[in-house]
């Protein structure tokens, strides 16, 4: 059991520190993408958004992707098994199902499940708090006139 928390203790630490970069990457993204946004504040939001929803979405992937390369090392999953696929199902904690680890690997399963959610409530709060930024950036009707 004690490789097992290991492992996983291992592979979260990964994650943790690519999320921490990305972090970085994302607020450089999100200033950057106010400052070449339009004058037109709706076009400036969705700018912002975009670029720090698709920064997100790539650090999650990366993510992902530590996790299956973790698997493959250590040969978590039964034969012939997709690891990516396996890997996406528990990080989203979508949980089908269909592939299981092998028994003497069965506690990564919830501790990737772990990873991911932490790891999605990050990126929640980072979405939440650049939008307020950009918002509170944003001239109300008075100030336009």
């Amino acid at each position: 059991m004690l490789r097992q928390f290991l492992v996983g203790v291992a592979a979260s630490g990964c994650n943790i520190a690519i999320h921490a970069l990305v972090m970085v990457v994302v607020i450089r993204v999100a200033r950057r993408a106010d400052e070449l946004a339009t004058a037109y504040q709706t076009l400036r939001l969705i700018s912002v958004m975009i670029a720090t929803v698709t920064v997100l979405m790539i650090a999650h992937l990366a993510e992902v992707l530590v996790w299956s390369l973790i698997y493959a090392a250590i040969d978590v999953a039964p034969e012939g098994a997709d690891l990516s696929y396996f890997a996406f199902v528990n990080y989203t904690t979508l949980g089908y199902g269909d592939v299981t680890p092998v028994e003497r690997w069965h506690l990564l399963g919830p501790m990737t499940a772990m990873n991911g959610v932490l790891l999605f409530g990050w990126s929640t709060a980072v979405i939440f708090e650049v939008l307020r930024r950009v918002m509170t950036t944003v001239p109300s009707e008075e100030e336009r006139r």
